[in-house]
């Protein structure tokens, strides 16, 4: 009877663990969106491979990464650069999270060269 007991708890812990390790991520839909987008700067494959474009793009990345008061889901968003111009792509958890990222984009890249594409998403 222990035996029976112990090996149903078991299968119900894998099945659980199964469930969690199954659940899409947050950000999945929005992602799908843009892979099937027809807007090359809105997806990573569109970065340019300009030395000035991959040096904006990675200032950007660093100054994003060195806020430690953003989320996981803002150091996450997508930062693609094309002939200067910054396009800001994913989900963050909040407005100001979003002005956050925003700001350290037009910091480096200018007001006129930042594409706010950025959607707020409150974790529930």
């Amino acid at each position: 009877m222990k035996f029976t007991a112990i090996a149903l708890l078991a299968v119900l812990g894998a099945a659980a663990a199964v469930t969690v390790v199954a659940q899409a991520p947050d950000n999945s839909r929005s992602n799908s969106a843009t892979e099937n987008s027809t807007d090359t700067g809105s997806i990573a494959d569109g970065q340019s491979n300009r030395p000035q474009d991959l040096q904006l793009t990675r200032t950007i990345r660093r100054s994003v990464m060195a806020d430690k008061a953003l989320s996981v889901d803002a150091h996450n968003v997508k930062i693609v650069t094309v002939n200067g111009h910054v396009t800001l792509n994913g989900v963050v958890r909040s407005d100001a999270e979003k002005s956050a990222v925003i700001a350290k984009a037009v910091s480096v890249a200018g007001a006129a060269n930042v594409l706010d594409a950025l959607k707020v998403a409150p974790r529930s």
